[in-house]
């Protein structure tokens, strides 16, 4: 298995690209719980490039019919990012202040992670976002509502040395 880092720039620009909008290539999950994992997974596979296709554990799309948990799910977002040590990204626990733009910030509401925000930039030190279901770019995160933040940052993603990263 071989490291590639985190193509944050390309994240960023996917997520400017496509905050206020949808890419047709992904089936929007707006009236299914919310379109912003989708959108977040959007954003760092831009990123990476790189997809895990384990069927139940892993972060993959192919259709709306046929992803993992993790590419739509906020809670099964967080737990893939922080424990896979096989193949696609991976991230490890930050304070919100300690992010750096391409990062992530999952939202509590006291019983569960319920929304999934890129870093696009800062005011100060308020972390600017771009989000789907409530469509969002360069919004402040202090004008959301929660009871909790939890910081991701990506470090990168592993693949497999016969494959590699999917072309960009």
């Amino acid at each position: 298995m071989h490291f590639i880092e985190y193509n944050r720039a390309e994240a960023l620009e996917y997520a400017k690209k496509w905050a206020m909008k949808r890419n047709p290539e992904y089936y929007n999950f707006d009236g299914l719980g919310g379109d912003c994992t989708n959108f977040a997974s959007q954003c760092l596979y831009a990123g990476c490039r790189v997809m895990n296709f384990e069927r139940e554990y892993g972060w993959y799309y192919i259709s709306p019919d046929n992803r993992a948990p993790a590419w739509s799910g906020c809670e099964f977002f967080k737990r893939f990012m922080l424990s896979n040590r096989g193949e696609g990204p991976f991230g490890i626990a930050r304070e919100i202040h300690q992010l750096d733009e391409g990062d992530y910030i999952l939202l509590n509401n006291g019983i569960e992670y319920y929304h999934t925000l890129i870093v696009v930039g800062f005011d100060g030190s308020i972390p600017l976002v771009a989000a789907h279901t409530f469509d969002a770019y360069k919004v402040r995160l202090d004008s959301y509502r929660y009871q909790g933040a939890f910081g991701l940052h990506i470090i990168g993603a592993n693949f497999f040395s016969d494959r590699g990263p999917s072309p960009v």
